[in-house]
């Protein structure tokens, strides 16, 4: 292994070190809240360090944006069953979201503290921005699978199944301790992660069959009412 090997591979793990400990503690104060001089105490590092990595504070938060979603993108890669069963890769697809959002609570909060600012740094980041199409590209292949041969309904597009997946897997994550003080459920308990993880996959499954086929059928065969008196 040459010097320039060691000298690179130590500079990738001090660079993965300063984005975990950054997306700690993005995550629990905020990009306001959040001090660079801190991150760099936590990671044995510079503050001159980090500079020179990532240019200045926005700079790394950017690429805690980039690392953290794509993550959850490289997973959604190994959907598999696409091209012979499109229902079991939909629902693959569902909890892979799901667990990784269940897994990744500081995901969700650097999520929401985006919203927060209005999606100031994602505008910023075309890597960040490149992020969303895998997402779509994947659904879409599936979609377009499973309408091909019939089994999903034909007006809906993939942004809408995204919408739906990320919706419920994020509220659960996001929204626990409000729900759990309203309605004394914690959302996020081993019995209630499973219930939820397959309810979901059955909602998601249930929308995308309901091709409306059986009841224009029936309605086709059901002659109309007399009107004789």
């Amino acid at each position: 292994m040459t010097t320039e090997t060691v000298r690179r591979r130590d500079s990738e793990r001090t660079r993965a070190n300063i984005v975990a400990v950054a997306t700690k503690e993005f995550a629990n104060k905020g990009y306001a809240g959040a001090r660079v001089d801190e991150i760099a105490a936590k990671t044995h590092t510079t503050k001159r360090m980090i500079y020179y990595y990532y240019g200045d504070k926005d700079g790394l938060y950017e690429a805690v944006l980039e690392t953290s979603y794509g993550k959850i993108r490289r997973l959604e890669q190994r959907v598999t069953h696409i091209e012979d069963d499109p229902v079991t890769a939909i629902r693959q697809l569902a909890e892979i979201t799901f667990d990784h959002h269940d897994r990744n609570p500081d995901f969700i909060r650097i999520v929401a503290g985006e919203n927060i600012l209005k999606g100031a740094h994602i505008k910023n980041s075309a890597a960040v921005q490149e992020l969303g199409s895998p997402a779509v590209d994947i659904l879409g292949r599936i979609l377009e699978v499973g309408r091909d041969r019939g089994i999903f309904r034909t007006d809906v597009d993939a942004l809408d199944v995204h919408l739906a997946i990320s919706s419920f897997c994020f509220f659960r994550v996001a929204n626990r301790y409000t729900f759990k003080t309203l309605f004394d459920r914690d959302l996020t308990a081993p019995d209630q992660r499973t219930t939820q993880r397959k309810m979901l996959g059955d909602m998601i499954v249930a929308y995308l069959t309901d091709t409306g086929i059986i009841v224009d059928a029936v309605i086709e065969a059901t002659p109309p009412p007399s009107t004789a008196t």
